[in-house]
């Protein structure tokens, strides 16, 4: 009896460690990796050292919390990275080839590349091809669009058109703004905290969770799956790839 007790308790405290490592293990490995650096390099906690680091993860965690989004309901986009190269292409032709405004080609750049997140749900959702081939597919034709649309090279001021004439728009610079420190940092961190309590305070994000989980189950107790599945593909992740491209652009040797 007593042995049996004693294997069920080491049993239990195993299952115990492990839920721990699952939920903190990640954030235990990145606090120990500072530890180390910091140890192996004196210069590794410098200020200006920790500002470039945050500077140049800000654009990656913009774009995997969109990825996030589409994870939580059992989705995966491989788009991301096509959706940023076109974000940023159609934002700076609209400045430089175009003249608008700072508002307006925020709102253009958001409009459409929530049509890319509508072609992706069409794909997946109405068509019914598996999100992994639907986005592999969409990576190419994003990317294609982004390279015609830009003539094959990166969008500038003061560029040459194939006309032979010379882009006279400027940036403004309260978008240059969004990519320089602490700007972009804030950015990132602002959409971090948004995400991370959209998914896990509501009853919107917890829903999400439970369709990654089981989307049968989510759907038969009530949730509407489809909606929920096709919002995944519009709301922050087109707008984390959105301010991705930007910052993409416009911080100081990010450019292409």
């Amino acid at each position: 009896m007593s042995k049996a007790l004693s294997l069920k308790a080491t049993v239990s405290g195993r299952q115990q460690l492990f839920d721990f490592l699952y939920k903190w293990g990640m954030l235990l490995t990145v606090v120990a990796l500072i530890a180390l650096f910091g140890i192996a390099s004196y210069n590794f906690l410098d200020p200006y050292n920790i500002i470039n680091i945050l500077r140049s993860i800000a654009i990656v965690t913009v774009i995997a919390i969109g990825v996030s989004i589409s994870l939580t309901v059992g989705g995966f986009d491989l788009s991301v990275g096509s959706t940023a190269s076109l974000a940023n292409a159609l934002v700076i032709s609209l400045f430089v080839w175009h003249g608008f405004g700072t508002t307006e080609a925020i709102l253009v750049t958001l409009l459409l590349c929530t049509l890319v997140g509508l072609f992706n749900a069409f794909l997946i959702v109405v068509l019914k091809i598996p999100d992994m081939l639907a986005t592999l597919a969409s990576l190419f034709v994003i990317q294609g669009v982004a390279m015609s649309y830009s003539y094959g090279g990166s969008i500038t001021q003061n560029m040459v058109l194939p006309s032979g004439e010379m882009a006279e728009g400027v940036i403004p610079d309260a978008f240059s703004l969004l990519g320089q420190v602490p700007t972009i940092v804030i950015i990132m961190l602002a959409v971090t905290l948004v995400a991370q309590l959209g998914l896990s305070l509501t009853k919107h994000g917890r829903r999400m969770y439970a369709i990654g989980g089981n989307a049968e189950a989510a759907r038969l107790s009530g949730i509407r799956t489809t909606r929920y599945r096709v919002a995944a593909c519009l709301t922050v992740g087109r707008i984390g790839r959105y301010f991705a491209g930007i910052a993409h652009r416009l911080i100081p040797g990010q450019r292409r």
